[in-house]
């Protein structure tokens, strides 16, 4: 399984990024996010990696551990109301990981991301990469929208671009 595993990361590059999500769905996916972000109180990212650094492959990391990485070096987790969501890809593993804040994912829990992680990775083996990005979108904002409705004038804390590593 090793084997196959750094094989499938080896020949996973930025070309693999560019066919799933050519910068007319980057654009959609930054467009949708905006446009959820006005539901609700929360911050979105979205981040896809082609395949992870064979270093990093040695030594086993894995989606889940990217992803939790990168919730910190993003600074999703730096928002007024502890309310960030990452949604991470990683192509070659064919793996979405969802990291939320503590402020939503203790409001949520973790059976409602996962739902939402099936539910995206389904769209993905099908190759419908754009709209399940966009779904995974749409269905956070509607757990964020029940929990943490907007208030007042809204102040956009993380950028809504999404981050191709």
């Amino acid at each position: 399984m090793r084997g196959r595993r750094l094989l499938r990361h080896l020949f996973s590059d930025q070309w693999s990024v560019r066919r799933a999500f050519p910068p007319a769905a980057l654009r959609g996916i930054r467009d949708t996010i905006a446009a959820q972000e006005k539901r609700h109180g929360g911050e979105l990212r979205f981040a896809v990696e082609a395949s992870l650094p064979l270093l990093q492959l040695w030594r086993g990391l894995d989606a889940r551990a990217r992803a939790l990485d990168l919730f910190s070096q993003l600074r999703v987790w730096d928002t007024e109301h502890n309310s960030g969501v990452l949604i991470y890809l990683l192509l070659a593993d064919k793996r979405v990981e969802i990291v939320a804040d503590r402020g939503i994912h203790n409001k949520v829990g973790d059976t409602a991301w996962e739902t939402i992680c099936g539910e995206m990775q389904r769209a993905f083996a099908e190759g419908r990469f754009e709209h399940g990005a966009n779904f995974g979108v749409v269905a956070i904002s509607d757990l964020l929208a029940s929990h943490f409705p907007p208030t007042g004038a809204r102040r956009n804390e993380l950028p809504n671009e999404p981050v191709v590593l």
